[in-house]
C-alpha cells in the first residue's frame, strides 16, 4: 500500500489518550546495547505521547558543568559490569500495545529540549583523523549562546589516557585547558544520535553501529518537527531513545557531535498501511533515505536502492522514472563515517511531488 506521509495532528491527537513520562534511571536504562529480551520500562497504547529524557554518556566530561543530581544517580546506579558493548544510555524500552513485526512504529518527534546550556565534543580514537592528528584525543567544552540557535566552545583539553567511552567521570581543573574556536559560533540543532527498535536477534545488541532497527544513525535531521519511521522487528517494538546531541555536521568526523543531553516529547503510534526496509525520515522538507554498511560505497548502494523502492512503492513512479529523478533531484551525503557501520542518507524534496490527494486521510 503506498505510504502516507505524517498528516497535521488532529484534535484527538492533540489531546491524546496519554502522556507518559520516562525519566533516566538506572531501572529505566540499558546502557550500550538493544536487546529483545529486555523487560519494558513503559507500556504505551499507540498514539500516546511520552516525555522522555535522554541522558548523555560524556556528561562526565565537564560534570560541573553537565551533570546534575538526577545524572550524578544514574551514573553511579548502573554499574560498569552493566554497562556496554556500546557507550550509549538508551532510555527505555518502551512497549508499544498492538505493535508487531511487519508493521512500522511511526515516532513524531515535537520537542527536544537542552537539559543544560553546556555539550561536550570528543575527538576519540575511533574518530575518522585520529592517527592524521598525532594519535591524540581531546575534549572541546561548548556552551550554549543566549537565545539558545548557536553554540560556541568554552575551552578544550587534551584526554589524560584513553577516553573511556562508558561514562568516566573527569574532573577537569587539573587538565590544561586551552582556547579554543575563539569568536565562532555554530548553530544549535538538538536532535537524537541514537534511536530505534530492539533488533530480532539474540543477546545484546551494541548501540554503535546502526541498522534496519535504526539505532545510532547520527542524523542531525532527527529532531523536532521530523518523523521517523522504524520498522518493528520485535512484539512490542521496544522503542528506547539515546546519545542525545545539540549540534552535529554530517559525517561527525571527530567520532562524536556537540554531546548533551535532552528532554524529549514525542508520539508513539502504530501504522500498518504501508511497509519500508529501512528507517525511514520525514521532515517538512524532504524524505530521506538511510543506507549502512562497513564498506561506504556499499552503504551508498543500499540508501540507493532504498530510495529507489520509495519513490517506486511509495510514490508509484516506474523504476526508469524513479532513477532518473534521483540522479537530478535527490542529494546523497555521508551520515557519519566513525559508527563501525557507515552510512549514507539521501534526500528527495517533497515539493517537487504534485499535491496528493491521499496525504490527508490516514
Amino acid at each position: 500500500m503506498p505510504f502516507r506521509p505524517a498528516d497535521p495532528l488532529t484534535r484527538e491527537e492533540l489531546f491524546p489518550s496519554a502522556l507518559h513520562t520516562l525519566r533516566a534511571e538506572p531501572r529505566t536504562v540499558h546502557w550500550g546495547y538493544f536487546s529483545a529480551a529486555l523487560a519494558p520500562a513503559l507500556r504505551v497504547r499507540s498514539g500516546d505521547l511520552v516525555q522522555a529524557e535522554a541522558v548523555s554518556s560524556c556528561a562526565g566530561d565537564d560534570p560541573d558543568l553537565m551533570i546534575d543530581a538526577g545524572i550524578e544517580t544514574l551514573f553511579g546506579g548502573v554499574a560498569r559490569g552493566e554497562r556496554g558493548p556500546g557507550p550509549h544510555i538508551m532510555t527505555g524500552p518502551i512497549y508499544v500495545e498492538g505493535a508487531r513485526p511487519g508493521d512500522m512504529l511511526e515516532v513524531r518527534y515535537l520537542s527536544m529540549r537542552p537539559r543544560c546550556a553546556y555539550g561536550s565534543n570528543v575527538a576519540g580514537h575511533w574518530g575518522y583523523l585520529y592517527r592524521e592528528l598525532g594519535a591524540k584525543e581531546r575534549v572541546t567544552i561548548y556552551k550554549i549562546n543566549a537565545g539558545g540557535h548557536t553554540a560556541e566552545a568554552l575551552y578544550a583539553y587534551d584526554y589524560p589516557g584513553k577516553y573511556d567511552i562508558l561514562g568516566r567521570i573527569t574532573r577537569c581543573p587539573a587538565c590544561d585547558r586551552q582556547t579554543a574556536l575563539k569568536g565562532l559560533r555554530v548553530p544549535v540543532r538538538p536532535h537524537l544520535g541514537a534511536a530505534g527498535v530492539a533488533p530480532d536477534e539474540p543477546g545484546r545488541i551494541s548501540t554503535v553501529p546502526p541498522g534496519k532497527h535504526g539505532g545510532n544513525i547520527d542524523n542531525w535531521r532527527i529532531g523536532a518537527g521530523a518523523t521517523m519511521y522504524y520498522p518493528v522487528l520485535v512484539d512490542g517494538a521496544l522503542f528506547s531513545v539515546g546519545d542525545p546531541h545539540i549540534s552535529q555536521g554530517d559525517g561527525e568526523i571527530s567520532g562524536t557531535a556537540i554531546e548533551s543531553s535532552l528532554d524529549v516529547l514525542f508520539q508513539i503510534s502504530v501504522r500498518r498501511d504501508f511497509t519500508f526496509p529501512s528507517p525511514l525520515l520525514e521532515t517538512p522538507e524532504c524524505w530521506i533515505v538511510h543506507g549502512f554498511n562497513q564498506d561506504l560505497n556499499l552503504a551508498m548502494r543500499s540508501a540507493a536502492v532504498d530510495m529507489l523502492t520509495f519513490l517506486t512503492e511509495q510514490r508509484r513512479l516506474s523504476r526508469d522514472d524513479a532513477y532518473s529523478l534521483m540522479s537530478v533531484a535527490a542529494d546523497f551525503a555521508v551520515t557519519q563515517v566513525v559508527d563501525d557501520r557507515q552510512g549514507v542518507h539521501v534526500r528527495i524534496p517533497r515539493a517537487i511531488f504534485p499535491p496528493d490527494e491521499t496525504v490527508n486521510s490516514r
